[in-house]
């Protein structure tokens, strides 16, 4: 018996004092590397923290679920954690914790911390060791440069069960490491992001009811399988970004709900608990233990699993008090105000921990309100995210697009008002799975009038997300024009790529993507002022807007211009700051896309007519419902 075993044997404890402190004081981030079950040589050591349990054992497949074979011995330290032994336990084991409250409550829970689950509708933990051998050296040591704020950012957004179904099966997570990671590298996109994968006992959440928040969903494969995803994705230069869920957790009784015969996880006040929402319960940030908890959650996904960052999900229900609650169904704060200041407290913790053990990543704030600094560090008084969700962009941006061309001109300051505020954070423009999903439509079934409408209007609302500031996001099938909204039951329509409009459609995306990628102006200041320079935006009865950017260096610099109508513009001028040749880099309207091939020229030459303000101008054919880039060479 090696000497590591006999030590930990006879202490009965891989738990350090300091440990202790740090669990107590809610900064633990490593908790994974205590609580839950870690086998050693000849047997498996089990922690879980139950502080009003006054009995708790192991039951399991090893013990024939023997309620008495297996107790587990409460710590005399004050920290509520049960530990022990069991010899007999070895990896790939199904087990659980029986819990007797001081109550007299009884359950048996899953193990909070457990790295493997049985495939629902089962709910055990499996003993499992977490071990992988690596071969994304190269990624992780140059991703610092890949997951910086001023490099391109196009993520492709995706549901695992669903992207691509063989039958009615969903593909394996060795599976998707061939056909997805090679799709994505096809289509040029530089990260994806994955809903959650965590542990859910109901598919139909898409992984957002957690019940597992160390563990990947065993509908897929194994926790090495799911490694192996990453790895691949990280071999071919694809970065990856997963869902997480702090904000609220299921209410089923296998798992954190009432785990020890006590509201331990979450609020005790059932007005602070009950998420209205979700019909789910909410994590009790006032817990310096829940706080660890929840820490370790996120720095054992960027850790373990080499994740290149979190998207934290409903930020912005966890910031207020009064989130979906009428008056008198909510508490204040000891101020009397709205705020959940505990949460608040979490989430600067949060980004603290992760920037600091993990410098190259990024953490990205799904909010929905106009919280301020979402994005600013810490010690200005921020929350400390890298990035947020634009979910202002997306619905003005839709909103306008959902009208008839004939009605544009009166909404065009539902299009330009993001400009306004586009630099108050690092913003993400994103056309999220969120839009197209009860009865919302496809992004295609969204845009009005006829069919060969439908696709141009899809493609300006593309090559114009594009070249607006901010980073990329596109939820699967939109970049080939899904006809039908996203089932998770169901695979993206492939077959659709049998026909040119949507072959088109995919193209455009492809060519998108390699564009930002080579122009630095589509990328390098999206968070600066100093990258954007308005053209025209008062031309609202022709809906014609242009614009420019530009790089750090001021060299590369890309004017796009957009015509929201049907009607094509001859001899439209632009006012330009430069003189010379203004090169045609994208044309949304191009043949090859499915478009009618209007303005499809080389470039333009400048004229010496002064126009916009500018000494130069250009005069174009802007083809219909069309987005144009242009740039001029600088030396």
């Amino acid at each position: 018996m090696p000497v590591y075993f006999i030590f930990f044997y006879m202490n009965l404890s891989m738990i350090t004092d300091y440990d202790i402190y740090l669990f107590k004081e809610g900064s633990h981030c490593r908790l994974y590397e205590k609580l839950g079950a870690h086998p050693l040589e000849g047997s498996v050591y089990f922690a879980v923290w139950a502080p009003n349990a006054r009995y708790v054992s192991v039951v399991g497949s090893f013990n024939s679920w023997d309620r008495g074979a297996n107790p587990l011995k409460l710590r005399e330290d004050g920290s509520g954690i049960w530990e022990g032994f069991v010899e007999k336990a070895r990896v790939g084991d199904l087990y659980k914790y029986f819990i007797v409250s001081k109550s007299g409550y009884e359950a048996e829970k899953a193990d909070p911390f457990g790295f493997f689950f049985e495939v629902s509708p089962k709910t055990a933990s499996i003993v499992w060791d977490l071990s992988y051998q690596w071969k994304d050296q190269k990624w992780m040591k140059e991703r610092h440069k890949k997951n910086a704020l001023d490099s391109p950012w196009l993520i492709y957004e995706v549901h695992l069960g669903s992207w691509k179904k063989k039958g009615w099966e969903s593909l394996s997570y060795r599976e998707l490491a061939e056909e997805l990671v090679e799709y994505i590298k096809e289509m040029g996109f530089t990260h994806v992001e994955f809903l959650p994968v965590m542990e859910h006992p109901f598919y139909g959440s898409w992984g957002y009811q957690i019940t597992g928040y160390f563990a990947p969903t065993s509908r897929y494969g194994t926790p090495q399988d799911f490694m192996y995803l990453i790895d691949r994705l990280h071999q071919e230069g694809i970065g990856v970004i997963l869902d997480w869920v702090p904000s609220h957790f299921p209410t089923d009784g296998h798992a954190l709900a009432y785990f020890d015969g006590t509201h331990l996880y979450e609020y005790e006040d059932f007005r602070k608990r009950y998420h209205p929402d979700w019909n789910s319960y909410i994590f009790d940030y006032s817990k310096p233990e829940v706080r660890s908890f929840l820490l370790s959650s996120a720095h054992f996904w960027l850790g373990i699993y080499h994740a290149d960052g979190i998207r934290v999900d409903a930020v912005a229900s966890m910031l207020y008090l009064d989130y979906s609650r009428k008056p008198g169904e909510w508490v204040p704060n000891i101020y009397g105000g709205k705020e959940n200041l505990e949460a608040i407290e979490f989430i600067r913790k949060l980004n603290e921990c992760l920037y600091r053990d993990f410098p190259d990543i990024q953490t990205i704030a799904e909010e929905s309100t106009a919280w301020p600094m979402v994005t600013k560090p810490t010690y200005l008084g921020g929350l400390g995210f890298g990035m947020k969700w634009n979910m202002g962009w997306m619905h003005d941006t839709l909103f306008y697009f959902s009208k008839d061309p004939i009605h544009r001109k009166y909404h065009q300051d539902k299009l330009t008002f993001s400009l306004w505020y586009a630099f108050s954070e690092n913003f993400v423009l994103v056309l999220s799975h969120d839009e197209v999903v009860h009865g919302k439509g496809s992004l295609i079934n969204k845009m009005p009038k006829d069919w060969w409408q439908k696709f141009a209007n899809l493609r300006l609302l593309l090559t114009y997300m594009y070249a607006h500031p901010g980073k990329k996001l596109l939820f699967m099938g939109g970049e080939f024009g899904q006809w039908d909204e996203w089932n998770h039951d169901r695979g993206l329509d492939w077959f659709l790529l049998e026909h040119p409009t949507h072959r088109g459609v995919q193209k455009l995306v492809r060519d998108l993507n390699r564009v930002v990628k080579e122009n630095p102006a589509l990328y390098e200041l999206d968070f600066s002022h100093e990258g954007f320079e308005w053209i025209d935006f008062s031309d609202t009865d022709q809906s014609v807007i242009s614009f420019l950017r530009k790089d750090r260096s001021g060299k590369n610099i890309l004017l796009s211009v957009f015509n929201f109508t049907p009607v094509p513009r001859y001899n439209y001028r632009i006012g330009v700051p430069y003189r010379g040749f203004w090169k045609k880099i994208i044309n949304s309207d191009a043949l090859e896309y499915g478009g009618s091939g209007h303005g499809d020229t080389e470039g333009v030459h400048t004229e010496d007519v002064p126009f916009h303000g500018r000494p130069y101008s250009i005069c174009l054919t802007l083809p219909p419902l069309a987005g144009l880039y242009f740039k001029i060479a600088l030396s």
